[in-house]
């Protein structure tokens, strides 16, 4: 059984937990977090832009503690979950490292490239685990994105068009500050970075448009540039007008078949604008059954699986490799450099 202590219970921390229930072979066995009030199980404060708010939540069979140090020199815990603010990732996961610890932390692995370049290298003179949750392919139709392309069961991908788009989001007064975000460039569009380094292979270089604030992306087109592969766009940001809080979908071109989806929370209602639609040469239309779970935090579950299966099994860390973690924040980076630059830059 793989014990794992969650480090930071806000919006992601209670999204583990609940995620963490349905696990195969792996339990959240202890928590760090300095409310009081949640070391208690009320986690009512906590609310996000999906599934619904927290609750009181039974912590009595768990460790909790106010210093997140206690737990990293838990020998009975087994993998450390950091769900902290982006800007304290750096620190504590370096801490985890130190003490042997196979860590779990939230999307973006940093705002600072050289930081998390450093976590990276951090993990791998130590021989540790360090995974990246960065959730996009674990969601149903991103998963059968990502499979669709890299088996080739529709034939070669020709061209391929993303988009990931919100209104500034007012939910949690973590996110202010879009400095310590990245902005959205980073925090929200990173998704899209990562999902397309993990799908086709990190690109030769982007050529990128778009709105910068203080040196940070707030709304982006990007071209990706492969030299012998497709041709592929995303268009991302947080721009949109307050009744669009969110939108994301994805426009492939096979050569046996066009596969669309298109969905987002306009008006405060969750809108499938487009269900999943595998179209072909024939001129039908199917529909895909996608399985899983149903629940709000499935996509969480598949993912931490997958950290849990890397510790029991030595399994691929797949979507949650750091050096496809890294390679997502290295592309945001050179989009902020290609818009303010007007050139192509390379990677």
């Amino acid at each position: 059984m793989v014990r794992i202590g969650i480090i930071g219970v806000g919006f992601m921390g209670y999204t583990h937990y609940e995620g963490a229930r349905d696990l195969v072979g792996g339990k959240v066995t202890a928590i760090s977090t300095r409310d009081p009030k949640k070391l208690t199980g009320d986690w009512t404060s906590i609310k996000g832009n999906f599934g619904p708010p927290g609750g009181h939540v039974d912590v009595s069979q768990l460790k909790c503690c106010t210093d997140y140090r206690v737990l990293l020199a838990d020998p009975e815990i087994d993998l450390i979950d950091v769900c902290l603010p982006t800007d304290q990732h750096f620190a504590v996961v370096m801490e985890s490292l130190q003490a042997g610890k196979a860590t779990l932390v939230e999307k973006p692995i940093s705002v600072d490239l050289a930081q998390a370049e450093q976590m990276v290298s951090a993990a791998k003179a130590a021989n540790v685990p360090l995974l990246v949750g960065h959730v996009l392919p674990f969601f149903p139709e991103f998963r059968f994105a990502a499979e669709s392309i890299q088996d080739g069961r529709f034939g070669k991908l020709k061209a391929a068009h993303f988009k990931r788009v919100i209104s500034p989001p007012d939910w949690s007064s973590g996110m202010s500050d879009f400095r310590k975000l990245g902005g959205w460039g980073i925090d929200l569009h990173i998704h899209d970075n990562h999902f397309i380094a993990h799908a086709f292979g990190r690109p030769d270089g982007v050529f990128s448009r778009g709105l910068l604030q203080d040196g940070f992306v707030n709304h982006v087109h990007t071209s990706y540039l492969y030299s012998d592969g497709p041709a592929i766009s995303c268009v991302s940001g947080g721009i949109a007008t307050k009744g669009l809080q969110f939108s994301h979908g994805y426009e492939l071109f096979f050569e046996n078949a066009t596969v669309l989806f298109d969905a987002g929370t306009l008006a405060g209602e969750w809108t499938v604008s487009r269900p999943l639609s595998v179209i072909t040469n024939d001129g039908k239309m199917t529909h895909p059954e996608l399985g899983g779970s149903g629940k709000w935090c499935g996509a969480f579950t598949d993912e931490l699986q997958v950290a849990v299966n890397v510790i029991t099994n030595n399994q691929a860390a797949g979507p949650l490799s750091s050096d496809t973690a890294l390679a997502a924040l290295q592309l945001c980076w050179a989009e902020a450099a290609s818009i303010e630059s007007g050139a192509v830059m390379p990677l």
